[in-house]
């Protein structure tokens, strides 16, 4: 295939090998913004239906497998008729290739050999059997990563997979990424020699003939065809290792017999019991003692014993003192504080990992860039994880404590905790919290006016698991959190009706939910029987019967004054299965209205702390923005007059005002508010003598975000599951029937007219980023991208001739342009960085807005000496509860 075609959504790059099995390309899925390997399969190979069918499903059930040791399935499909497969792009070598080159150290070996082990014990689970195991088919990533590929072509080439007549060598080629590998008979299983059915046991056998070679440099078994290496298989012992080599442990020699028994009843029956054999000489994968000889591994075990007992004695004695000192007193909480690393804040939610031993929290630095970062409850220090630029306050862990969700650049991301890049799950562009089960099922709110998805934690298309109930006023489901069963969660209904907010439970496998506490509140269950919550700003802890979904007793306090929003229900506190508790206290961070000049010079302050989402009068005197309600976490609309610096409440919704904005006569304001359950826009004259009328009522939520300059128009985006944020305008005249602007598979946000209104610029994710991007209005189909490194939040100078952005490191950008005849765009050059938190690209309308000449920047800054709180963690939080 030459480069450029296209198959499917998929963009051929170049060709990477070429063998038995088929080809492989390097291909571009702009969807997600990335490159990856297709394999295409001969036509010889798939005219087979019954084989081909076979393939499909092993293929398939491969895909459902999640695992850092497992090549990651991404995609099946086929093109003309033939199949394909696509899959994560891996750069490195395979262990043949490695071999190849020189001898293996010991304790890289361990280390690879514990690595297989892991990946083969994830897919045996999943009920799949490899049946092609060899050195060709172990990819070595530039990490020093194990990954296991080509689970399911073993199936394939069953009916094709021996040539008797012929020399090992040459049996069969099988293509294995990035390359065309040789692949032979030598590391068959007796029972597949003799075509008996197979299972996991196979694979071991296999592996046993991988690690001996990587020991000892030579195979297991080799004759000169393939029937005397199969005759080896069937009759003949390996020689020794200690025949290459001394200083390998007689432990090692124990494990590769037992995986090569001839007989599967006498091999390891699991690849978990082989995992924990591999380790047990050396206490941990990889220590240098399993090269040892074994005097010194002895004398070694004898000096751990040693050790061991005093330190047992020791902590015996500790025991019988405090025991008598405490008599039957039981162990109570342990209570301490961890701080932001050096130079950072930490905002958003802190996540305890299931098994209690890590923590996750987004953080701040002093430019206003957010990156999670993840630190061991017995480290002294945390580590940023790389590739979670602009993350979001809403992620969260994986059953099995590997992998972190997280919600950044419109996307559903996971990202291994022990190291590796971040993967795209699915388009998300405004998540509001995600949970994960162990079958691998992502339960997750794609943006803030959705109900609840699932999708496969490898990847896919999301199907919605909950549904907005227009009776009750329901405009947003969020924050889910599995239950045990690993089929129902809770989930957080806000905002709607009183009777309708709260904490709710629903189900993976139905639509049906319902309502067990009318607080709007993150909820998690804990074991033996708590649901957590937060009301009034205390932590509380309430019986919970998961089986009849009831509640009983009163809720206990466990902490006062926790990070919480009511209006939405987020709540900063996370849970483990094993009793450690995180929460984070209210902190005095703030955020300032500020006018700067170009140069970045500060220049004035504007209104109260706290102001956000801010809209110049068209005559520049008075400025109208955001503010929350401190009890009920509402926000609503308040007007600044500047030559006074005189604030004033100009809504009173009682569901919230989000995105007010000037007409440009300056007599009304609109702005979107949910007082009907779904977010519409709203037109309020700014004298406020008569009620705000909706100038269109849609089941779509919607939101103001620009008015046209000659009072005709009005831009709104417009949520939808299927096309994510999309860009309406609203005539003010005639019907108001909305005109689609612009639908696509991405996020369309942030828009603004051109002063003569036949531009509209605007942010888009497109790319796998946010731009921005100017297009006519009415739309042709044509568009001219403005940012070059990343950027959103335009706003245009009153005369057309400059347009302003923000970088995604928080620097304000200036476009020279010309309108007319034709679009003209010149280079974007920097102004001046600002303190602001935040990506870019979220559901703020704007940090910043322009002056009408364009001289003065009015935004909205983090203030110096703001405190953001530390975490604090609760070892055994349940002591002193009263049960």
């Amino acid at each position: 295939m030459q480069q450029g075609t296209k198959l499917g959504r998929y963009e051929i790059r170049s060709m990477i090998g070429l063998g038995g099995m088929g080809e492989v390309y390097r291909a571009f899925d702009p969807t997600i913004n990335r490159d990856v390997a297709i394999k295409i399969l001969p036509a010889a190979v798939s005219a087979d239906k019954e084989r081909l069918i076979r393939f499909q499903q092993e293929a398939r059930a491969a895909g459902r497998l999640n695992h850092p040791n497992i090549l990651t399935i991404h995609h099946i499909d086929t093109h003309d008729g033939i199949p394909y497969i696509v899959s994560e792009l891996l750069e490195g070598e395979t262990l043949r290739e490695r071999m190849n080159r020189s001898a293996l150290p010991l304790t890289k070996t361990v280390d690879y050999a514990l690595q297989v082990t892991h990946g083969l014990a994830a897919a045996h689970g999943k009920g799949i059997v490899h049946r092609d195991l060899k050195p060709e088919n172990l990819f070595i990533t530039k990490d020093g990563r194990i990954k296991i590929l080509d689970f399911g072509l073993a199936k394939l080439t069953t009916a094709a997979s021996t040539n008797v007549g012929k020399p090992d060598d040459p049996t069969r080629k099988v293509l294995t990424e990035p390359g065309t590998i040789v692949g032979t008979v030598n590391y068959m299983s007796p029972e597949q020699v003799r075509a008996q059915p197979l299972d996991q046991r196979s694979d071991i056998f296999s592996f046993g003939a991988i690690l001996y070679e990587m020991l000892t440099n030579n195979r297991a078994f080799h004759g000169a065809s393939a029937v005397d290496t199969m005759s080896a298989i069937l009759n003949v012992e390996p020689p020794g290792l200690s025949a290459t080599t001394q200083a390998i442990s007689p432990f090692l020699q124990r494990i590769v017999n037992r995986c090569l028994a001839k007989i599967p009843e006498e091999r390891f029956q699991s690849a978990h019991d082989l995992a924990f054999s591999l380790e047990a000489p050396t206490g941990v994968a990889g220590s240098e003692s399993v090269a040892l000889p074994v005097e010194r591994t002895m004398r070694t075990s004898r000096e751990r014993i040693a050790w061991i007992a005093l330190t047992a004695l020791l902590i015996l004695g500790a025991f019988v003192i405090s025991y008598f000192r405490r008599g039957s007193e039981a162990p109570g909480a342990v209570r301490f504080l961890i701080a932001a690393p050096a130079k950072t804040s930490i905002i958003g939610n802190t996540i305890i990992s299931p098994d209690g031993r890590r923590m996750v929290f987004l953080a701040t630095d002093s430019s206003g860039k957010n990156m999670l970062w993840l630190r061991a409850l017995d480290s002294l220090e945390a580590q940023p994880l790389a590739g979670t630029d602009d993350a979001t306050p809403f992620s969260f862990w994986s059953p099995d404590s590997r992998f972190v969700g997280f919600f950044a650049g419109g996307k559903l991301k996971k990202i291994e905790v022990t190291g590796g890049a971040p993967q795209t799950v699915c388009d998300a562009p405004d998540g509001r919290g995600g949970t994960w089960n162990s079958d691998g099922v992502i339960v997750f709110a794609p943006h803030s006016g959705s109900e609840l998805y699932r999708v496969n934690a490898l990847g896919g298309v999301p199907a919605p698991v909950t549904r907005l109930d227009p009776s009750r006023q329901e405009s947003s489901h969020r924050l889910p959190s599995f239950l045990p069963d690993g089929r129902h969660f809770l989930y957080t209904c806000s905002p709607a009706g009183e009777d309708g907010r709260g904490i709710y439970i629903g189900s993976i496998d139905s639509e049906e939910s319902k309502q067990i506490l009318k607080i709007p509140s993150k909820g998690e269950y804990v074991s033996p029987g708590y649901l957590l919550f937060v009301s009034d700003g205390k932590l509380m802890a309430q019986h919970f019967d998961i089986k009849s979904w009831q509640l009983s007793g009163d809720p206990l306090t466990i902490a006062e004054q926790v990070v919480y929003n009511p209006a939405n229900g987020t709540a900063s506190f996370s849970v483990s299965t094993t009793g450690t508790l995180l929460y984070r206290s209210n902190d005095s961070s703030q955020t300032q209205l500020t006018w700067f000049d170009r140069r970045g010079k500060e220049t004035g302050k504007v209104g109260p702390p706290d102001l956000f989402n801010p809209w110049l009068s068209p005559d520049g005197k008075r400025v109208i923005a955001e503010l929350s309600d401190e009890q009920t976490g509402l926000h609503n609309a308040w007007l600044v007059d500047l030559a006074r610096n005189l604030t004033s409440r100009f809504t009173f919704e009682e569901k919230g005002a989000h995105y007010p904005l000037w007409s440009p006569d300056g007599t009304r304001v609109a702005f979107s508010s949910g007082r009907h359950g779904v977010w519409n826009v709203y037109l309020k004259s700014t004298s406020g003598l008569t009620e705000a009328e909706p100038i269109h009522k849609s089941d779509t939520a919607e939101r103001a975000s620009d008015w046209s300059a000659d009072g005709r128009y009005i831009l709104i985006e417009a949520e939808s599951p299927k096309t994510m944020r999309d860009l309406w305008v609203i005539p003010l005249e005639g019907s108001r029937e909305p005109i689609h602007f612009l639908e696509t598979a991405f996020d369309e946000m942030q828009a603004r007219f051109s002063p003569d209104g036949h531009w509209i610029a605007y942010t888009s994710n497109e790319t796998g980023k946010f731009e921005v991007y100017v297009q006519p209005f009415p739309g042709s189909g044509a568009k001219w991208q403005i940012s070059t490194k990343g950027g959103g939040e335009p706003f245009w100078r009153r005369d057309g001739k400059e347009l302003f952005y923000v970088t995604p490191d928080k620097k304000i950008m200036a476009v020279d342009i010309d309108l007319s005849p034709a679009l003209s765009v010149g280079a974007p050059k920097p102004l001046f960085d600002v303190k602001i938190q935040g990506p870019i690209g979220t559901d703020n309308r704007s940090h910043f807005v322009a002056s009408a000449d364009g001289q003065h920047f009015l935004v909205q800054i983090t203030t110096e000496g703001s405190d953001f709180s530390p975490v604090t963690v609760v070892m055994n939080w349940m002591a002193g509860l009263n049960s």
